[in-house]
């Protein structure tokens, strides 16, 4: 059985347009109007028990407003969703105790209190023995490298020693779901890798279920093999990461090095050139074309080394935002 299931999911929010100037003003007070904007349109996914999924998409392409459809946090305009059996907006208490959500800007530690106060708030929130919670604390802690860490107040702590907390603090009660928006927003890039390596560990040893928001690549690269990218609400693809270059990716980068000191200077009857430093230089390719294009340089230059690869995720990623459109705003008047 899915741990996820959503079928159509919509959410529309209708945005009031207040008119310039005085006159507007007025006029405002008898006369609306509103715009109605779709944050989310018809989204439809399953996620199954164990799996760590990205979930990518642009500002404002509606991520954080599915995630908080599918936590219950509000209530969809449309469609129905399933999550551990059950339908979130109706927030039953053992639907609320078998997930957690993380939001990388928003904190559920007490500021000026040590992290381990607020686990003990967390511990008589969600009813859990001592035993359990002792036990549940020490793994967690270790797994993440904070023991000593726990007495200190929260507002002492690094950005990274926080998110790590945060996330202690959702997983105390053992969620079988984990909603993570942007836990690695802000962290520097050692941060982030420790963060990835202990997702990555706790789904292995307990098999939780991940979906997660990032803008960061190296986040999606390191834990997901499947991901689902949503442009103006719409979902716009839904496979494995590495199914987006194939898709995509319709351009490879060709880097070559000549035999002397600079590089051709007509290199760009082949390819597009991206870059040149000294004997190297760097060409986006069709992909189609890049045996043709590489058998007509051979034959006309002296290559000592050469090496194709993918565009960076990031740029395919960008691709892929291109597929949605953006749907007309609809004015109605009350």
């Amino acid at each position: 059985m899915p741990i996820i299931e959503a079928n159509g999911l919509s959410k529309t929010y209708r945005v009031y347009q207040k008119k310039e100037g005085l006159l507007g003003a007025l006029r405002g007070l008898w006369r609306r109007e509103y715009k109605e904007v779709k944050a989310v349109e018809s989204v439809s996914f399953t996620i199954e028990p164990g799996e760590i999924v990205g979930f990518l998409g642009p500002n404002g392409a509606g991520k954080t407003t599915t995630l908080k459809m599918l936590a219950g946090l509000i209530y969809p305009s449309a469609g129905n969703a399933q999550v551990l059996g059950h339908v979130p907006w109706e927030r039953a208490d053992d639907f609320r105790r078998r997930f957690a959500l993380v939001m990388g800007q928003k904190n559920q530690l007490w500021w000026d209190l040590p992290a381990a106060d607020s686990f003990q708030l967390h511990r008589e929130i969600y009813s859990l023995s001592a035993e359990q919670f002792q036990r549940t604390l020490g793994e967690l802690t270790d797994l993440f490298g904070v023991k000593e860490l726990t007495r200190q107040p929260v507002r002492e702590l690094s950005l990274g020693e926080r998110m790590k907390m945060e996330l202690i603090a959702a997983l105390l009660h053992q969620p079988r779901l984990l909603l993570l928006d942007e836990p690695t927003i802000g962290l520097d890039v050692v941060a982030q890798v420790t963060i990835q390596k202990c997702l990555r560990d706790y789904n292995s040893i307990r098999g939780v279920t991940i979906l997660l928001t990032s803008h960061y690549m190296r986040d999606v690269e390191a834990l997901c093999k499947r991901v689902l990218v949503i442009t103006h609400g719409k979902l716009v693809y839904d496979g494995p990461l590495t199914g987006i270059a194939e898709r995509f990716g319709n351009e490879k980068l060709v880097k070559l090095q000549f035999d002397g000191t600079e590089t051709p200077g007509d290199l760009g009857a082949f390819g597009e050139v991206t870059s040149r430093e000294g004997p190297i230089a760097t060409l986006k390719v069709e992909r189609l074309r890049v045996a043709e294009v590489m058998a007509a340089m051979l034959d006309r230059y002296t290559v000592l080394d050469v090496s194709i690869h993918d565009p960076p995720l990031d740029q395919m990623i960008a691709k892929v935002f291109e597929e949605g459109t953006t749907p007309a705003p609809e004015l109605v008047e009350k």
